[in-house]
């Protein structure tokens, strides 16, 4: 099973959103199935098989997630982000702004999922491969 720090050596590699398609390669490798990014701290919880579950502390200080959802403005700073223009606190900031409390990545089925604070699904995305 993976752990907390062999995940921590493959985000390290990430810096910036057109980094995160070889990081998804590298957990595949590791055997995590998905993960939830909590925005508010920046929590996350990856899951493997057989309901295997670890959990990274918090990242950064408290960010406070907007009530509602503006999912037209969250795109325009999601493909920024995507493009290499931002860095992760920054992303997670505008995130934040735009009601989107925690995003799920599914790697069996290569999507990522953006929720707000009621969980509901604001965004789904493929990831490329």
């Amino acid at each position: 099973m993976f752990t907390i720090d062999q995940i921590k050596e493959a985000h390290a590699k990430v810096q910036t959103g057109s980094d995160f398609p070889n990081y998804i390669q590298d957990l595949i490798i590791l055997g995590v199935k998905g993960y939830d990014t909590f925005v508010s701290n920046g929590n996350v919880e990856y899951f493997g098989v057989n309901n295997y579950k670890v959990s990274s502390d918090e990242k950064y200080p408290e960010i406070q997630i907007a009530p509602v959802a503006n999912k037209e403005r969250f795109i325009e700073f999601l493909v920024m982000h995507q493009d290499g223009q931002t860095d992760y606190l920054t992303f997670c900031n505008h995130a934040a702004q735009c009601g989107i409390a925690k995003w799920r990545v599914d790697i069996i089925e290569m999507t990522c999922t953006y929720f707000d604070k009621d969980d509901n699904e604001i965004l789904i995305e493929k990831i490329p491969s």
